[in-house]
């Protein structure tokens, strides 16, 4: 039994998601408050919409990181080391890129479209199952991956495992660990995932205080999450295509607000909290659905 499979190890890890959240919307309080320099309380439902997209989308990229350890088979003692450096990957990823952002914006205001461009694309993608997907494909997809091919060309690997290790030493000579392919591979994906992710918080807010913190909050959940997403990842198959409908959603959002067309915080927030929530209920119906017809199957036979 691995530790994602242990039951104790998920209560933790549950428990542990539970408090990052907890922290999230206490923060919340503190803006309503008016004590978060550089907040105004005005934009506590811009802050919560900001955060609610951007832990959406870090469900996604766990689920990118499930399928890579899953790939290179990655001992369970070793995934802990990578994930650590993979979380920091993506706090400076989403920080350049929200700076950037935010640059670009205050000097063409025009770029929002092309975000707009980027989400609607990407959103389509992934409701139709082409960013993933539970049909089986995903280790041939990852196989033929250019993030995965451009890893290997950059820097020779050893076969061998070496405890948590990224680089060890074979006749003498310094080489990488499969390991380290696999932190290279997360850490490229982080940069993928940042072209989805940094978008969209701009889809809900053009200040990048609320995008930055709202993010950070987000991460902060990412490591027990991923527990929680490798015990339960087989049980919510349509969350991945609520995901895409919502960035849909964001991006025709900003195409509306450039044609002059106003899109109230509050109808975003209901409309990614009703999105996902459709998501998982339905993932929950399945699952349900799968389990009484095998319980009938057994009393029939």
């Amino acid at each position: 039994m691995t530790d994602h499979e242990d039951p104790v190890f998920y209560q933790r890890a549950l428990v542990r998601t539970l408090l990052a959240i907890a922290a999230a919307h206490g923060f919340l309080v503190l803006i309503y408050r008016g004590v978060v320099p550089g907040i105004l309380p005005i934009q506590a439902e811009e802050w919560y919409t900001c955060y609610i997209i951007e832990e959406s989308l870090s469900m996604d990229n766990l689920f990118a990181f499930y399928m890579v350890f899953l790939y290179f088979k990655v001992p369970t003692v070793s995934q802990e080391r990578v994930l650590r450096w993979g979380i920091i990957g993506a706090v400076i990823m989403r920080a350049t890129m929200i700076s950037a952002g935010a640059v670009m914006i205050r000097s063409f205001h025009q770029v929002l479209l092309g975000f707009a461009a980027v989400l609607i694309y990407q959103g389509f993608k992934i409701a139709r199952g082409d960013g993933g997907g539970d049909d089986g494909s995903d280790e041939t997809d990852l196989a033929d991956s250019w993030i995965l091919r451009f890893a290997q060309a950059v820097v020779p690997v050893t076969t061998d495992y070496d405890g948590d290790r990224f680089f060890t030493q074979r006749n003498g000579q310094v080489v990488a660990t499969p390991l380290m392919l696999v932190l290279m591979v997360i850490e490229l994906s982080d940069v993928v995932f940042a072209i989805d992710s940094v978008p969209a918080a701009f889809g809900s807010s053009e200040d990048p205080v609320v995008i930055f913190t709202a993010n950070m909050f987000a991460i902060l959940s990412l490591r027990s999450l991923y527990s929680v997403v490798a015990h339960a990842v087989d049980d919510l198959p349509y969350l991945e295509t609520a995901i895409g409908f919502v960035l849909v959603f964001l991006g025709g959002k900003m195409l509306a607000e450039a044609a002059g067309i106003a899109v109230s915080t509050a109808t975003s927030l209901g409309m990614v909290f009703v999105t996902l929530g459709l998501g998982a209920a339905a993932s929950v119906a399945k699952h349900r659905g799968w389990a009484f017809r095998n319980s009938a199957e057994i009393k029939h036979i």
